[in-house]
């Protein structure tokens, strides 16, 4: 499987009006739980409206810019980019907005860590009794944390 980042501008919302946000809102937490459902989801959020922190390789922070390039992002564990592309359409019908679609290129290294983490995860659910029954969902419940 292949995780994308699916994005939308820093400004990509501004024209959906106050009123609206609460449904937006709604719509979007709804597309997130139904990935999650769907076992796909790794992580979604939008960024604050706030400077970035710039730190330096000597570890030395510094004020940065407002964020310019993007508002929010889903990431998804999907086996192809058409099946981000389905997703993406979900997320920009709840969003009211376009959104952009990234393949993460792959790195075995670090796939053979998240998966270790992710067995480690099932394990220790397993050894208190947690998935009797509901192995399926367990898996979906780790992949997503």
């Amino acid at each position: 499987m292949t995780q994308y980042l699916i994005s939308f501008g820093a400004h990509a919302m501004d024209h959906v009006p106050d009123e609206d946000a609460p449904a937006v809102a709604r719509a979007a937490r709804a597309a997130v739980q139904e990935a999650i459902n769907a076992g796909v989801y790794v992580s979604a959020g939008g960024l604050e409206n706030q400077p970035a922190s710039i730190v330096a390789t000597d570890g030395a922070v510094t004020d940065g810019p407002y964020p310019q390039a993007i508002g929010g992002f889903t990431l998804v564990d999907v086996p192809s980019r058409e099946e981000a592309l389905r997703w993406a359409a979900k997320i920009a019908v709840a969003c009211r907005c376009a959104q952009e679609v990234r393949a993460i290129g792959a790195d075995p290294e670090l796939d053979a860590m998240r998966r270790h983490l992710r067995a480690t995860r099932i394990t220790l659910l397993e050894s208190v009794g947690w998935w009797r029954g509901r192995r399926a969902a367990t898996e979906r419940f780790c992949r997503a944390l």
